[in-house]
C-alpha cells in the first residue's frame, strides 16, 4: 500500500456491507501490492505468526481495530477461536463475499463444524482457490 494509506481510507468507496472494508480497485494499493494480492503472496508473512503461536493456519480472520470498534454482541463469537490465515469464507468465496454478517455466520459455522479433517478440507479448498485465482483482487 502507499504511505499513509490508513489516513486515505475515507477517500475510497467501501464496496462491502457491514463492518469490513473492501474495494476491488483500491487506488492505495501499489502495482507490487496488486500482484502480491492477486497471487496471495501477501499471506506468506502470516506464517511467522503461526510459528510464534499467535495464529493458526485455519481459523477466523483477525479483524482490524476499526472493525472491532463497531462490533455488536453476536460478532464477538467469531473471535472464540484463534485467528487463522484461512477459514470458512476464504475457502468458500474469498473476496466475492462482501457482507460482514455472512462472514460472521460462516466463522461461527466453522467453529461448530471444527475438526482436524475439516481444517484439511479448508486448506485444500484454499490452495485450489489460490491456484485458480478465484476471488482474488
Amino acid at each position: 500500500m502507499v504511505v499513509n494509506a490508513d489516513q486515505m481510507k475515507h477517500l475510497v468507496e467501501n464496496q462491502a456491507k457491514g463492518h469490513i472494508f473492501k474495494n476491488d480497485c483500491d487506488p492505495r494499493i501499489t502495482h507490487l501490492g496488486q500482484f502480491l494480492r492477486k497471487t496471495s503472496l501477501d499471506e506468506f508473512p502470516q506464517f511467522w505468526n503461526v510459528l510464534q503461536g499467535e495464529m493458526s493456519i485455519v481459523g477466523t480472520r483477525p479483524p482490524t481495530p476499526d472493525e472491532v470498534e463497531k462490533y455488536e454482541d453476536h460478532h464477538w463469537r467469531r473471535l472464540d477461536v484463534k485467528p487463522g490465515i484461512t477459514g470458512e469464507w476464504q475457502a468458500n468465496g474469498r473476496s466475492s463475499i462482501d457482507d460482514f454478517e455472512e462472514i460472521v455466520m460462516m466463522d461461527i459455522n466453522y467453529q461448530r463444524k471444527w475438526s482436524r479433517f475439516y481444517d484439511i478440507v479448508l486448506i485444500i479448498k484454499t490452495i485450489t482457490a489460490v491456484l485458480n485465482k478465484n476471488g482474488a483482487y
